[in-house]
């Protein structure tokens, strides 16, 4: 397990994230405001499996709404305090509701999240071929939906709650989830190794990759990966390359927005493989549901948050 320092908090506004395992901190100290966002890296093991940690804590604000955009990562929360209320979801058949703890699928149209001005909770970004090895099941059984964590992850998602709730700070907390989490994992089947290989592949070119040069790499029809691929990873090989292109033009935005820089969406879309910044635009309503600059104008509205990441709500 990997043992360096993982949380260096330093004050208001912390200016830059420390070196190693962390990748974002802030803290925000006001009588009448907390606002702390930590994000790390997991485990040395548990790696292939989880992106990061994010670690999330805020009161004081307005209440808002946020949305929970297209990612090429599962979403796993556990909250402190208050619950998550879903207002929508990926799914529009799906009811609105409140949860202690979330699990999602990959989607391709956003998630909105409502709270009244505090929310609390951890955040777990989760690689989708490692959907089996930790979850038990292939992260296509959970495409495009929301769900309590336990009815995947059973009692062990109890226990994590709880023992997230009651550590004192962020670095017991992120242990906690090493331990916890390294203890669940088992190989459960295998992902199989061209439907392994075919988003490796998307996840290198960002997206930009023809989806016929795609099944030629992996020797199958397009046809056939393309059922396969949805089957284990929840969407086909047209609408993940989509969702790649997207995470990575939004959080180009995002890094610009966040160094109070107006972001240039021509020089996004030529950087993410888009046609032009009309193709951009098009994308962008499709997938979160909005306009580039509707989205910045709701994300970085009152806070700026550390490394370009969105200051209300952390959900992916």
């Amino acid at each position: 397990m990997d043992n360096a320092p993982r949380v260096d908090i330093r004050g208001p506004f912390a200016g830059s994230a420390p070196r190693g395992p962390v990748a974002a901190v802030a803290t925000v100290s006001h009588p009448e405001v907390i606002n702390e966002f930590v994000r790390v890296r997991a485990a040395a093991a548990l790696r292939p499996y989880v992106a990061w940690y994010i670690g999330y804590r805020q009161d004081g604000f307005p209440a808002t709404q946020h949305r929970g955009m297209p990612s090429p990562y599962l979403t796993l929360i556990f909250t402190l305090d208050d619950v998550l209320t879903m207002a929508g979801h990926p799914d529009p058949r799906q009811a609105p509701g409140t949860y202690d703890t979330l699990l999602g699928g990959l989607h391709t149209s956003p998630a909105l999240i409502t709270h009244p001005g505090r929310q609390s909770g951890i955040q777990i970004a989760l690689h989708p071929l490692g959907a089996r090895a930790l979850l038990g099941l292939p992260a296509g059984e959970l495409a495009n939906a929301d769900l309590p964590a336990d009815a995947v992850l059973g009692r062990m998602c109890g226990e994590l709650q709880a023992r997230l709730q009651a550590a004192g700070s962020w670095p017991e907390r992120f242990a906690v989830l090493d331990k916890l989490l390294l203890r669940a994992t088992s190989p459960y089947g295998g992902v199989p190794p061209e439907v392994a290989r075919a988003w490796q592949l998307l996840i290198r070119t960002g997206g930009a990759v023809p989806m016929s040069a795609l099944a030629d790499e992996v020797g199958w029809s397009g046809r056939h990966l393309a059922d396969r691929f949805r089957r284990e990873i929840g969407l086909t090989p047209k609408a993940a390359a989509r969702v790649v292109r997207f995470d990575r033009a939004r959080r180009r935005l995002a890094a610009a927005a966040g160094r109070s820089q107006l972001p240039r969406l021509a020089d996004v879309a030529a950087t993410c493989g888009y046609f032009d910044q009309a193709h951009l635009a098009r994308e962008f309503r499709s997938l979160a549901g909005c306009a580039p600059s509707t989205w910045l104008a709701e994300e970085f509205r009152n806070v700026q948050a550390p490394s370009g990441e969105p200051a209300e709500g952390w959900m992916q």
